[in-house]
């Protein structure tokens, strides 16, 4: 299973310097889980620098994978996971989500390179 964090699918939407790191995991669908915080996050940039339509179709992309809500139980292992490796929100929460579904987190984020089960690569 498999999570791209936003900053990933937005690289491989945009098909950015990183998107092929990306591709991997985003068209493998039947192992992609995610996080319905990512759905907010992809939708509002695109909303911000595209069009609407553009957004729409990036988040019927993503509705291609399991989408997970966020529940009490995942905001209480999101919390723990925020104070222990001093993530802000949207990280903790993606790499909540990643944990609970036994997921490899791909990411850019820098906040989250070094821990278990993430694939990190630098932006560029």
């Amino acid at each position: 299973m498999n999570v791209v964090d936003s900053s990933g699918w937005l690289e491989y939407l945009a098909d950015g310097e990183n998107a092929g790191f990306f591709s991997t995991a985003l068209e493998a669908q039947a192992d992609l889980v995610v996080p319905s915080l990512s759905i907010y996050e992809v939708f509002k940039r695109i909303l911000q620098q595209a069009s609407e339509d553009q957004a729409l179709q990036a988040v019927a992309a993503m509705q291609q994978g399991l989408v997970v809500d966020l529940s009490a139980s995942l905001s209480l292992a999101a919390a723990k996971i925020s104070i222990d490796h001093h993530l802000p929100l949207a990280d903790s929460v993606i790499l909540a989500t990643a944990r609970a579904h036994q997921a490899t987190l791909w990411t850019q984020d820098a906040d989250l390179e070094g821990l278990s089960d993430v694939r990190y690569v630098e932006k560029r």
